[in-house]
């Protein structure tokens, strides 16, 4: 059989370095973005030597068809690839294919229906889950920087959180960002939020990344055009994300600020502290599902949260 060319060996543009430059360059992608998506084009590729007896090159990777794309994800799922997980390798795949594809002038790759589960499923989202939404709603914007203003806000719902307002109303009075935020919830009432190391960096790399300064006054997160981020937007990068990971129709925003409560719940944090973290103004309304002072609260969070550690 013969060998079956690589990304780095492929004739012409389709390589390694045009399709990570193309993420990089045009779609301004997070580096963890790129080593994944390269990943699975080189999976790809091996596959198609494998199942076709020939070598890959550039045109016929245009004439990969939807039974083709099934027998590959049905081969990673075989490895032990979640929903999610096989949904975003599809969408890595149709990013790939449809690059190549644009280079020769031919046709769009194949839709192929990501992998789904039974509609309604339970809240709250897993953790595994919550972080394939945010990485998902930055790979599939239409700009970079929205990408990346998408994924922080959505981190910041899950990592700490956060009503989907109260991450709206944010302003660049944050700045510069530390290991903690003060949030301004329902009634004006103000609460200090442990902001974690990945959660802060993503919102770090969306400002940097951010064609609109950020004064004192101003909205931390922006709309397109530079207005302030309507919740709307993303509500509309949720639900296109669940429906490409296959998840239900009860993932929402709001189910990352559920998720955030139940996962420190089952971790440990008491009621009170939870109580202080949400913003609630009285305890039953944290023990539907889930005094204290900052450096109290801190401690409880990295202790409790599953991506503290």
């Amino acid at each position: 059989m013969p060998a079956a060319l690589t990304l780095d060996t492929h004739p012409a543009f389709v390589n390694a370095a045009a399709w990570e430059a193309h993420l990089r360059q045009d779609r301004r992608r997070s580096e963890h973005t790129i080593r994944a998506y390269a990943a699975t084009a080189r999976r790809l590729i091996h596959f198609l030597g494998q199942h076709r007896a020939a070598a890959v090159d550039a045109p016929s990777l245009t004439a990969t068809d939807a039974a083709e794309l099934r027998a590959f994800l049905a081969a990673r799922r075989g490895e032990g690839l979640g929903n999610a997980s096989a949904a975003r390798e599809l969408s890595a795949l149709r990013g790939f294919l449809a690059f190549v594809a644009k280079g020769e002038g031919a046709a769009a790759p194949p839709r192929l229906r990501g992998p789904r589960v039974k509609r309604g499923a339970p809240r709250p989202v897993s953790p595994t889950d919550a972080i394939a939404i945010a990485d998902d709603a930055e790979e599939e914007a239409r700009d970079g920087w929205i990408g990346l203003r998408d994924k922080a806000v959505l981190l910041l719902l899950y990592g700490g959180g956060l009503r989907i307002g109260e991450a709206m109303a944010l302003t660049g009075a944050a700045l510069p960002l530390g290991d903690r935020l003060i949030v301004t919830g329902k009634r004006a009432k103000t609460r200090v939020v442990p902001l974690l190391a990945p959660v802060r960096a993503a919102i770090e790399a969306y400002l940097e990344a951010c064609p609109y300064a950020t004064g004192r006054n101003q909205p931390l997160f922006r709309g397109a055009k530079g207005g302030p981020l309507s919740a709307d937007i993303i509500r509309r990068a949720v639900r296109a994300a669940r429906a490409r990971l296959g998840l239900g129709e009860r993932t929402t925003p709001h189910a990352l600020r559920h998720s955030f409560a139940t996962h420190l719940l089952g971790r440990g944090a008491d009621l009170r502290s939870l109580q202080e973290l949400l913003g609630h103004a009285s305890l039953s309304s944290t023990q539907v599902y889930t005094g204290v002072d900052a450096a109290h609260l801190l401690d409880v969070y990295r202790a409790a949260h599953p991506r503290a550690g």
